[in-house]
C-alpha cells in the first residue's frame, strides 16, 4: 500500500513512515497528523481504493485517480 501511495502521489508525498504501536491490534493511518483510517472505527483494513481516495481528499482533492474512480462510475451506470 505504501508503494501504491508513493506512485500515485509522487508530487504530494515526500515521506512515508511505518511506526509500530505499543497497543496490540492498533492500526491507523495519518496524513499530516490527521487520522484518516483506524482499524476499529473503520471496520478493518482499507483496500487500496479507499486509502487512495482518503489520501487524495487531503493532499490534492482535485486529482483524478483514473481507473479507480471510473470503475465506480461504471458500476453506478449499470444499476440504472
Amino acid at each position: 500500500m505504501g508503494q501504491e501511495l508513493l506512485n500515485t502521489f509522487t508530487e504530494q508525498i515526500s515521506e512515508l513512515a511505518l511506526c509500530p504501536s505499543v497497543i496490540p491490534g492498533e492500526f491507523k493511518i495519518e496524513v499530516d497528523g490527521l487520522q484518516i483510517w483506524e482499524r476499529k472505527t473503520d471496520g478493518g483494513f482499507p483496500d487500496v481504493k479507499q486509502l487512495k481516495q482518503r489520501v487524495r481528499d487531503i493532499v490534492n482533492p482535485y486529482q483524478d485517480l483514473g481507473h479507480l474512480e471510473k470503475e465506480e462510475i461504471g458500476k453506478k451506470k449499470r444499476k440504472f
